[in-house]
C-alpha cells in the first residue's frame, strides 16, 4: 500500500473507506513517520502501550482507536485517552465508559464488535445480543454509537471470508435501520481489506502493510 492511499482507500469500490493504521509495537518516531504521509487515525490493542506512546505525539492531535479486547478494569483509561473503542462486545463496559468519558472531550465513538464466526477464543457478541447492547449505548449521553467491527476467522477460502463480510453487512444494514447516524462497519485487515471494501466495509484496519512485520507481539 502507497503512502499515498493512507487516507481514504477502496476506489473501485462502489464507496470509499477510511483507513486506520494499525500501530500495535510500532514506536512513536514510526507513527509520525506515517502522519507525515497524511494518515491521522491509529488503532492500538492495548491501553497501556497506547498510553505510552501518546504523549510523545500529543502535539500532532491524532485520533486514536482501540482495537482490542477492552478488560473492564482498564474501562476508565481508555474512555479517557481513546476517540474510539471497537470493541464493545458485553453491557457492563457501557455504564464505565460512560462514567468516566472526560466531560470536556466529544462523546466517546463506539463500536459493537461481533464475533461472526462465532469463534470460541475471539471477543465479540452474537449476532442476536447487537439490538440490546446497541440501546444499551444509545441510552448514555457521553457515548455515540457508530457502527459496528468484526475480525472474521483467518480463512484460507476467500468465499468464506466473502460470506462474513457480507454476513457482517447485512447486520450493519439492520442496526443503521434501528439508529439514525450508524456510518461505521470496520472490518478487513492487510490481506483480505479490498474484499472487505467491495462488501461493505467504511473503515479498514491496516498494519502490515503500512508498517512491515510486526515487532514483538
Amino acid at each position: 500500500m502507497r503512502a499515498a492511499e493512507t487516507g481514504r482507500i477502496g476506489t473501485n469500490a462502489p464507496h470509499v473507506a477510511r483507513l486506520l493504521a494499525v500501530s500495535k509495537t510500532r514506536a512513536a518516531d514510526e507513527v509520525a513517520a506515517l502522519v507525515a504521509c497524511g494518515q491521522r487515525a491509529f488503532g492500538e490493542n492495548y491501553v497501556q502501550e497506547a498510553l505510552a506512546k501518546q504523549p510523545a505525539l500529543q502535539h500532532l492531535h491524532l485520533e486514536w482507536h482501540l482495537i482490542g479486547h477492552l478488560q473492564s478494569n482498564k474501562a476508565r483509561e481508555a474512555a479517557c485517552a481513546f476517540d474510539w473503542v471497537q470493541t464493545v462486545d458485553r453491557a457492563k463496559l457501557v455504564p464505565l465508559l460512560a462514567r468516566h468519558r472526560p466531560p470536556e472531550r466529544a462523546p466517546l465513538n463506539l463500536l459493537v464488535q461481533v464475533n461472526i464466526d462465532d469463534e470460541a477464543s475471539k471477543s465479540g457478541c452474537r449476532p442476536d445480543e447487537i439490538a440490546a447492547l446497541a440501546n444499551t449505548i444509545v441510552a448514555q449521553p457521553r457515548l455515540c454509537l457508530r457502527g459496528l467491527m468484526a475480525i472474521p476467522a483467518p480463512d484460507p477460502d476467500m468465499a468464506r471470508r466473502r460470506d462474513a463480510f457480507r454476513a457482517m453487512k447485512a447486520l450493519f444494514d439492520d442496526l443503521a435501520a434501528r439508529h439514525p447516524g450508524i456510518d461505521t462497519l470496520s472490518m478487513g485487515m492487510s490481506e483480505d481489506y479490498e474484499l472487505a471494501i467491495a462488501e461493505g466495509a467504511t473503515l479498514v484496519r491496516i498494519g502490515t502493510a503500512l508498517f512491515g512485520p510486526r515487532n514483538g507481539r
